[in-house]
């Protein structure tokens, strides 16, 4: 029979090694350096802030993302604010790998996008795409933009989510976190970042994580992008309860 005195020890190491797997266990929850640093160069390049993106990408090689990975966050966010600030932020990149290269720091130029191998059409491809990232199959019948202006339903499907999101420099989590970064940053379209932080529930970004996230979006761009940020994803969180 096992006495008080050896079931209590029992119960206090179960509760000790419990707390440690919990804690194990949390601190995957949150934002890697890598992570952060997707969301510190997406958000300063979408604001157009230089001088302020030029340590921003020196950290983001520090962590360990490679070039065409940065590139490729630089890429990809200029279909949510525009070719002036993308190719500006390529510019900026240009000139930190020279500053660096002259330091005698060879950085890691990584994986170029794999080629696409998929006779379907590119809208096609982009629509199973946003259906995969979303959850939800698409109508046939449009309505509100799609019918008002198919054409931006075209483009978005043809170019967005087929030529970009396709690409697999980045994951799909990845992408999400630079489109959350650019539209928090610009501000102004919370209903397209409502949109995007579902998404990014979706494809594996968890609560902490977004929460993070607006941490940092209050460092770069400013507290009231984060606290729009905060409020948009509070909602989301709320509904989710």
């Amino acid at each position: 029979m096992i006495s008080k005195g050896l079931t209590w020890i029992l119960l206090v190491m179960a509760v000790t090694v419990t707390n440690s797997v919990n804690a194990q266990n949390d601190s995957t929850q949150y934002l890697s350096l890598k992570q952060e640093g997707i969301v510190r160069i997406a958000a300063t390049t979408a604001k157009g802030d230089l001088s302020k993106l030029k340590p921003e990408l020196n950290l983001g090689l520090d962590a360990g993302l490679t070039v065409n990975q940065i590139k490729e966050i630089i890429v990809h966010l200029y279909a949510y604010c525009g070719f002036p600030r993308s190719i500006r932020g390529l510019q900026t990149l240009m000139v930190v790998l020279d500053e660096r290269k002259a330091k005698g720091i060879t950085d890691e130029v990584g994986a170029e996008a794999s080629q696409i191998n998929d006779d379907r059409s590119r809208y096609d491809r982009g629509k199973e795409i946003l259906e995969k990232l979303t959850g939800v199959k698409e109508e046939v019948s449009k309505t509100g933009y799609a019918a008002f202006a198919p054409e931006v339903e075209i483009f978005l499907k043809e170019h967005l989510f087929a030529d970009l999101f396709e690409r697999d420099v980045l994951t799909y989590a990845e992408r999400e976190l630079v489109t959350v970064s650019v539209l928090s940053s610009i501000g102004g379209v919370e209903p397209m970042l409502r949109s995007h932080l579902n998404i990014c529930l979706k494809v594996g970004l968890t609560s902490n994580q977004l929460q993070q996230f607006v941490g940092v979006i209050k460092s770069t761009s400013g507290k009231k992008e984060a606290k729009a940020a905060q409020s948009v994803l509070d909602e989301i969180l709320k509904s989710r309860e």
